[in-house]
């Protein structure tokens, strides 16, 4: 199983919105280097959903559920399916992460544009274990 994070701005499109739907397309990706991501992905493979704008916050968890298929709004791009699996016990901001140093080499603070994007195992455990409200 591989892990990954999936940038949105929850104006157009929320992880409240993905819990509502379920199981949703994640489309609309244009960019090479996201594009090669989502090729990579597996069902079972589970994914990060950050908010981008002003929350800046890593909030929930989802599921790939269908690997890459030609995109429904542009055929020659992929888009993937997620099934929303929970959020996370409180959201994880980017300052959080930026300010610890276990993430200084992770694509998150160092290409901060790449809306798709690997996340190792440990930095998938330290952001949980960020995420608890009790530490």
């Amino acid at each position: 199983m591989n892990y990954w994070l999936l940038k949105t701005e929850p104006e157009d499109y929320s992880f409240a919105d993905l819990q509502a739907a379920g199981e949703d397309t994640w489309d609309g990706v244009r960019n090479f280097a996201a594009q090669k991501h989502l090729r990579a992905m597996a069902p079972g493979d589970l994914a990060f959903i950050y908010h981008t704008g002003k929350e800046k916050a890593v909030v929930g968890v989802a599921e790939i559920s269908k690997a890459a298929y030609p995109d429904p709004s542009d055929p020659a791009f992929v888009a993937v399916s997620l099934r929303a699996c929970h959020p996370l016990q409180r959201p994880v901001t980017l300052k959080e992460i930026k300010a610890a140093p276990q993430f200084s080499d992770w694509e998150l603070v160092r290409l901060p544009r790449l809306s798709v994007m690997p996340v190792t195992p440990e930095h998938w455990q330290a952001v949980h274990t960020l995420s608890r409200p009790e530490r």
